[in-house]
């Protein structure tokens, strides 16, 4: 009826934002300055390259071996980010404990706390001479200046996305239909499996999406941890500044290309699942009762 009396008068509907046009223009203005234009400066500079010269830089065995350590760390430790972070938040939300809000601030201290400030804190943590690393030691265990080091640098640093992602989820999440799933005579799992884990999932990829990306860009947590050690514990990142020291931009910048590209492709798979996944949450909403029968 708003509608229809408002045709009728001839009035258009009152926005406190200025319209479309206007909007989408300061919006295109500040993607291509923020984005669009430093990230072409990566492919214009690396132009300066032959394709031989190119694909010699990139496929270098020291580069190679800095793509499998920075992606692979970054994918385990947003894989385990999302389970724990995931637990982190159901603590916080479905349970009352003294201290709850001094846990909950913690959970936020990576992202006020300076990367370098991280890397020297967890390095003196987990040398043999550290803490938590004398006491891994004893078991022949070392982190510190190896793989395992660069993993858990970069699963602090992305710990508080996947917890922020899921929190808000699982607070506004309904809870009679998990009392109706225990009433049909669904244990704890089959609850969990059928009636929660559907509903967060795409908070969870989303959190997982969110902590990889920031794990595969990371350096000032890492460079004191990894030791960076060519082909055993250099991050791509440390590479690229290394170039950028012996003014090699255009080595640098090929590096950074190819990063850019891999980081693109896999947050777009992700990105692909997240929408096929809240596609068929959305599709199975409301038949879970009859699953659970």
């Amino acid at each position: 009826m708003e509608d229809l009396s408002i045709k009728s008068t001839g009035l258009k509907k009152y926005s406190v934002i200025p319209g479309f046009g206007l909007t989408m223009g300061f919006t295109l203005v500040y993607v291509s300055l923020i984005v669009l234009i430093p990230l072409s400066g990566i492919l214009i500079r690396t132009l300066d390259l032959t394709w031989a010269e190119f694909w010699r830089t990139v496929t270098d065995p020291r580069v190679m071996a800095s793509y499998k350590l920075t992606f692979g760390a970054s994918f385990a430790g947003a894989l385990i980010n999302a389970v724990f972070g995931l637990l982190v938040a159901w603590v916080l939300v479905r349970y009352q404990f003294p201290g709850k809000r001094i846990v909950d601030a913690l959970v936020d201290l990576p992202f006020a706390l300076p990367t370098a400030v991280a890397g020297i804190a967890l390095t003196d943590l987990y040398t043999k001479q550290g803490w938590i690393g004398s006491i891994l030691a004893k078991f022949g265990i070392e982190v510190a200046f190896t793989p395992l080091g660069v993993l858990v640098a970069l699963t602090f640093i992305g710990l508080p996305f996947v917890v922020r992602t899921v929190q808000p989820v699982l607070e506004e999440m309904d809870r009679g239909e998990e009392e109706a799933s225990v009433s049909l005579g669904a244990g704890r799992w089959r609850t969990f499996r059928l009636v929660i884990f559907p509903s967060i999932w795409p908070a969870l990829l989303t959190g997982f999406t969110l902590s990889f990306a920031r794990a595969v860009g990371e350096y000032g947590s890492v460079i004191f941890i990894s030791g960076n050690m060519p082909m055993k514990t250099e991050i791509t990142t440390l590479l690229i500044v290394t170039k950028l020291e012996q003014y090699d931009y255009a080595g640098a910048t090929a590096i950074a290309l190819v990063m850019l590209v891999i980081s693109f492709l896999m947050l777009l798979s992700i990105n692909l699942l997240q929408w096929w996944g809240r596609s068929r949450h959305q599709a199975d909403h409301g038949e879970t009762s009859y699953v659970l029968q």
